[in-house]
């Protein structure tokens, strides 16, 4: 009875030793300075699941962008104008029937624009219709000879002409990127303005799908963006596990050290002979 008695006095008693023991290794200035360690790169693994979770959440509102407005019915500008006193990204792709002529003596060339690997330019033109004044993008020249220009700009037809276009949101400018006369760094609209004599609608742009009287020649199209968010998902996961695995690495590093200083080695796996071995061979073959 007494050494019972002595046993459930000191079972908590020792628990409680190892508890503080414990305790104070946790609290030693090199584990909380491992554990500090531990928290940064989390928080910086986490920052960066949530970046590409932005990053899937842009390209899946891009998608949803294309599948509600590619193929709608086109608009004039007026009943586009009817519905939307000023275009927003939410109007991106909306195709548009313009009926006028084009200002071709205002054309500009884009730099640097890539296409299948490619470098080249894409062809701005002005375009005057009856209620307003458009820029156009006819498409994308290859780069010629001379690195600063394309060997050959499709002129745009002359006259009277029908274009279907789709809604474009102006590019923002690329701070310290110039360009020669007649070219562009990028489709904004201040750059765009100070270089053509007419007014031009400020709050987009079109590229154009299809002209009428269609030219003999024509810049290459604008293709419908391919539906694809990437790999942004499986990215988010991925840095979210590499912070979780932060806090699992720690806490195994924890107990190892503990269990050192403790004595406590894993059980080790009793290694067979050779001759244990041919024994039980011996032993399975007469039975």
């Amino acid at each position: 009875m007494a050494t019972s008695s002595n046993e459930t006095f000191l079972c908590p008693l020792l628990r409680t030793r190892l508890a503080f023991n414990m305790l104070r290794q946790f609290f030693s200035s090199r584990w909380m300075g491992y554990l500090a360690l531990t928290v940064v790169f989390s928080v910086v693994a986490s920052f960066f699941g949530l970046w590409q979770w932005d990053r899937r959440e842009q390209a899946v509102a891009a998608m949803e962008l294309v599948e509600a407005n590619w193929d709608a019915t086109p608009l004039t500008v007026t009943e586009f104008r009817a519905r939307h006193l000023q275009a927003s990204e939410a109007e991106q792709w909306t195709p548009i029937v313009l009926e006028g002529r084009y200002v071709p003596e205002d054309q500009l060339l884009v730099r640097t624009r890539p296409r299948a690997g490619v470098v080249g330019f894409e062809v701005l033109v002005p375009f005057e219709a009856d209620t307003a004044t458009v820029l156009l993008s006819r498409g994308w020249v290859a780069t010629g000879e001379s690195t600063d220009f394309p060997d050959l700009v499709p002129p745009p037809p002359l006259g009277e002409v029908t274009v279907m276009g789709r809604v474009k949101m102006w590019e923002p400018t690329l701070r310290g990127r110039g360009a020669p006369d007649g070219q562009v760094a990028s489709i904004n609209i201040e750059d765009v303005q100070a270089q053509v004599s007419s007014s031009l609608a400020e709050d987009f742009y079109l590229v154009v799908d299809r002209e009428t009287p269609k030219p003999a020649v024509t810049p290459l199209g604008a293709q419908r963006p391919v539906l694809d968010e990437g790999p942004h998902l499986s990215y988010t996961f991925q840095w979210f596990l590499f912070a979780l695995m932060a806090f699992i690495g720690y806490g195994w590093l924890f107990r190892q050290e503990w269990r050192a200083k403790k004595g406590i080695s894993a059980p080790r796996e009793k290694k067979i002979t050779d001759a244990e071995e041919e024994d039980a061979l011996l032993e399975r073959s007469s039975s």
